[in-house]
């Protein structure tokens, strides 16, 4: 089964539910995977696209509900979080902080980087690997923390 065939599926089970909040949100992963879909003609989506289109719709929401939390909009806070769980539950198991740097570490070993001029060089590398497995912001974090030292 597709994620498009999922998630209709899972608009249909909400609609019924009579989920708006879930509703919302998967309606805004539809919404997204239509418009790449319809994006060069073919009508199909890759899974790759999918996930980054998943993972780019998780990010948004994080960023917002952050945002929010600045601001101190508790209303608003509560809708992004709630958003990002759905949106999560299609996305594959994230990597542990120890996962990741163990990975970073190996291509930091591999690729002989030894400064944080290398920085680059291994986050082209760990972000290759680990596409849609860890959040960039973590990468990004432990390639420093590890070039520095």
């Amino acid at each position: 089964m597709s994620l498009t065939e999922q998630i209709n599926g899972d608009i249909k089970n909400a609609m019924k539910a009579r989920e708006k909040e879930k509703l919302a949100a998967l309606r805004a992963i539809k919404s997204a995977l239509l418009l790449e879909a319809s994006k060069d003609g073919s009508g199909e989506v890759s899974e790759d696209a999918e996930m980054k289109i998943l993972q780019k719709l998780h990010k948004q929401r994080k960023d917002a509900a952050a945002l929010y939390k600045e601001q101190d909009r508790q209303d608003l806070l509560e809708d992004e979080v709630f958003q990002a769980g759905i949106i999560e539950g299609y996305l594959p198991a994230q990597m542990s902080e120890a996962e990741v740097s163990d990975v970073v570490i190996n291509i930091i070993t591999k690729t002989g980087a030894s400064s944080p001029a290398d920085m680059g060089k291994v986050m082209g590398a760990a972000m290759g690997q680990l596409a849609g497995k860890a959040d960039g912001k973590m990468i990004s974090m432990l390639v420093k923390k590890h070039l520095s030292s």
